[in-house]
C-alpha cells in the first residue's frame, strides 16, 4: 500500500472524483534530445516524449500535412469500382441521392458529396432518416420512395454495412447502392454494388480510424482523379477539395475517432479552412453558440456539433444538411437558429432521461449488488433522440459500457451504448446480432446501437453478462497528469505553444495539468451548477478557472467550500469572451494538499 501511495502525484491517492493521480512518465533524455535538437521548451519535449514521438518524427508530427499523410484512395476494396460508377454519373448527369446518418458525422459526409456534386456543375439530392419514425440506417420504405422518385443510383454515408435484407432489396428492383462507411461489420457484406469500408475484412488499407466523413473524402479524391482521367475538367474547373476540410474536421472531431495520422491533418488543415469562412452555415452556427476567438476541437465537439446533432435528435433530421450545404446568409442563419432551439429541447429532455436512468442505477447498488461489467437501462417512453448523450454520461460516472434503451408502445426498442477504452461495444453488438439476439445493430470501438424487442432484453442482458463478464472494471481509475504548472506561468504564450501538439482529442488527449497547492480566493455558481473561481499560486499570480456541472459534484463541492489550499487538475483553455485574449483553467477533479 504504501509503495502505491508513493507513486501517486503529489501524494493524491484517492481525489474528491475518486481517481487516483499519477505523472506522466517521459524518459528525461529523450526529452532533452528532443530540446536540443527542435529548440522547443521542456514541457512541449515531455508532450511528444509522452507520446512517443522521436527527434525524426517530430517535424512533421508538429506540422502534419495531408499530402504527406494521404494514401492512394485505390488501396481501399471497391474504391476504384466506386469511382468509375460515380464518375460515369456525373458525366452523364445522372439522378442520383445520398442517403445520410442523421449525426453530426452523416450530415458532414452527405454535405462533402452534395457540395462535390454542385461544385461539378451538378446536383445531389439527398435523405436522413428521421431517428424516432425510421431509426438508424437504411429503411426499405425510404428506399422504395426514392426509387418511385426515379433514383437508382444511391451513396449510403455513415450507415449501410449492416443494412443486409435492405440492401438485398434495393438490388433486387434495380438499385445500384454504394456504401460508404465506417462501422463493424457482422453477419457478413451487404449485396451492393460496392462498399467502401476500412473494417471490412479485405481492406487493408490502415485506415479504420476514419470517421465516416473521412471515409467520404477519400471517396472523393479517388472521384476527382477518375473525372481527371476521362478529361472531365478540360472544359471546367477542378473543384479544390481542401475547401471541403472543414466539413472533415468537424465530423471527425463530433464522431470521436482517434486523431492519430490522416485525422490530425483533416482536422489541422480543417480547421484553417473554418477560419477562413467558406461555409456560411458553419459560420452562422458559430454565432449562435457563441464560438469565439480561434476555434479548435472544444468549439468543434461542444459548441458545434450538438446543435447539429439536436436537429436529428430532437427536432427534424434533414436541418443539420440543409445548414451545411446553403448558399444563401439568410437561409444559413434561419438553420442555425432552428438548430439552437433544438439543442435547448434537447437538454431538457436529456436531464429527465438522465435523473430516471440514475435514479435506477443507484437504487441498485444501495441494496449492495455488486454492479455488472455494464450499465443497462431501459424506460417507456425515454426520447430516443438522447439516450446516447444519457448512456455517455452513466459511462463516464460508473465507469463501466453502458447502454439506454427507449421503448415505445409497441414494444420495440431503440438503444444507444457508449463504451470505455477496454471495451469494443461494435464488436459485442456485431457479435449479438450474428446470434440472433437482437433485431438489429451496429457501430464501432466507442459507441454503437441496437434495436430490439422487449421479450429479447433478458436473452441480450445474459449475453451482455457472459461477453463482459471477466473484466475487470473496479480498480481505482487512474488520472494521468502531463505536468504541473504555477497560475503564474499560465499564460496566454504558453497555450498556443501547447497547441503545436494538437489537435487534441480521442486518441490525442488534450495535456491534463495540475495546479499544485493552490488557494480559492473567491467563487460563485453560474448558470447550470458551474463553479467559477480564481484561483491564487504561492509565487503570486491568479488565474481564473471554471468547473462545470458535468464535473462531479463532489469536486464542486470541496472548490466551494475550500479553506485550505487545494492541488486541482485540469485544463489550460483560451480565454477570448467579448475580444479579450486571456486563458482560463477547467478544472477536472480536486485534493486538499
Amino acid at each position: 500500500m504504501t509503495d502505491e501511495a508513493d507513486r501517486a502525484a503529489l501524494g493524491v491517492a484517492r481525489s474528491a472524483a475518486g481517481q487516483f493521480w499519477l505523472m506522466q512518465e517521459s524518459d528525461d533524455r529523450q526529452v532533452l534530445a528532443l530540446s536540443q535538437r527542435l529548440g522547443l521548451p521542456d514541457l512541449l519535449c515531455r508532450m511528444l516524449a509522452a507520446r512517443g514521438i522521436t527527434g525524426e518524427q517530430a517535424a512533421s508530427y508538429l506540422d502534419p500535412k495531408l499530402r504527406d499523410l494521404l494514401i492512394d484512395p485505390s488501396r481501399l476494396t471497391d474504391m476504384d469500382k466506386a469511382c468509375e460508377r460515380l464518375a460515369s454519373a456525373i458525366i452523364n448527369d445522372e439522378k442520383i441521392a445520398v442517403f445520410g446518418d442523421y449525426d453530426v458525422d452523416g450530415a458532414t459526409s452527405s454535405s462533402l458529396l452534395i457540395r462535390y456534386w454542385r461544385a461539378c456543375g451538378r446536383e445531389m439530392n439527398f435523405y436522413i432518416p428521421d431517428r424516432t419514425a425510421e431509426g438508424y440506417g437504411p429503411n426499405e420504405a425510404a428506399f422504395q420512395k426514392l426509387f418511385d422518385d426515379g433514383y437508382k443510383l444511391l451513396v449510403t454515408v455513415d450507415c449501410g454495412t449492416m443494412a443486409h435484407d435492405v440492401l438485398a432489396s434495393a438490388k433486387a428492383r434495380g438499385q445500384e447502392v454504394i456504401v460508404a462507411d465506417h462501422h463493424q461489420t457482422g453477419g457478413g457484406l451487404p449485396d451492393c454494388y460496392a462498399l467502401i469500408n476500412p473494417r471490412r475484412a479485405d481492406d487493408d488499407s490502415g485506415l479504420g480510424h476514419l470517421a465516416a466523413v473521412g471515409v467520404t473524402f477519400m471517396l472523393l479524391v479517388g472521384l476527382n482523379r477518375s473525372l481527371r482521367q476521362k478529361g472531365f475538367f478540360k472544359d471546367r474547373n477542378e473543384p479544390d477539395l481542401t475547401h471541403l476540410l472543414d466539413l472533415v474536421a468537424l465530423g471527425t472531431v463530433c464522431d470521436v475517432v482517434p486523431l492519430e495520422g490522416i485525422n490530425r491533418a483533416f482536422v489541422r488543415q480543417g480547421l484553417t479552412v473554418m477560419q477562413q469562412g467558406r461555409n456560411l452555415g458553419v459560420q452562422a452556427l458559430g454565432r449562435v453558440a457563441r464560438a469565439e476567438g480561434v476555434w479548435g476541437t472544444y468549439q468543434l465537439g461542444f459548441q458545434l456539433g450538438p446543435r447539429v446533432n439536436a436537429g436529428g435528435r430532437v427536432g427534424q433530421s434533414e436541418v443539420g444538411t440543409r445548414l451545411l450545404t446553403t448558399e444563401s446568409p439568410d437561409e444559413a442563419a434561419g438553420f442555425a437558429a432552428r438548430l439552437d432551439d433544438f439543442n435547448s429541447q434537447r437538454r431538457l429532455i436529456e436531464t429527465e432521461v438522465q435523473e430516471a436512468a440514475t435514479r435506477n442505477v443507484e437504487a441498485m447498488l444501495a441494496q449492495g449488488n455488486a454492479p455488472p461489467p455494464y450499465i443497462l437501462q431501459a424506460g417507456d417512453g425515454w426520447h430516443a433522440g438522447v439516450i446516447g448523450i444519457v448512456a455517455g454520461r452513466l459511462k463516464d460516472k460508473y465507469h463501466r459500457p453502458t447502454f439506454i434503451i427507449a421503448f415505445d408502445e409497441d414494444g420495440l426498442g431503440k438503444g444507444s451504448a457508449r463504451s470505455v477504452s477496454s471495451v469494443d461495444v461494435g464488436r459485442v453488438v456485431a457479435g449479438a446480432v450474428d446470434e440472433k439476439l437482437i433485431e438489429a445493430g451496429g457501430g464501432h470501438a466507442m459507441a454503437a446501437g441496437v434495436t430490439l424487442h422487449r421479450d429479447q432484453l433478458p436473452a441480450f442482458e445474459a449475453y451482455l453478462g457472459e461477453t463482459l463478464g471477466t473484466l475487470a472494471l473496479d480498480a481505482p481509475r487512474q488520472l494521468r497528469l502531463d505536468a504541473s504548472l504555477t497560475p503564474k506561468a499560465a499564460t496566454r504564450d504558453l497555450w498556443e505553444m501547447m497547441q503545436q501538439v494538437g489537435p487534441f482529442g480521442a486518441g490525442n488527449p488534450e495535456p491534463r495539468l495540475v495546479l499544485p497547492a493552490v488557494n480559492v480566493v473567491n467563487h460563485g455558481v453560474v448558470g447550470d451548477g458551474h463553479v467559477r473561481c480564481v484561483l491564487a499560486g504561492e509565487g503570486g499570480g491568479r488565474l481564473k478557472a471554471m468547473a462545470f456541472a458535468s464535473v462531479p459534484e463532489e469536486v464542486r463541492l470541496l472548490i466551494q467550500t475550500a479553506r485550505a489550499p487545494l492541488h486541482i487538475a485540469g485544463y489550460l483553455r483560451a480565454d477570448d469572451w467579448n475580444g479579450r485574449r486571456d486563458v482560463q483553467f477547467m478544472v477536472h477533479d480536486a485534493a486538499p494538499a
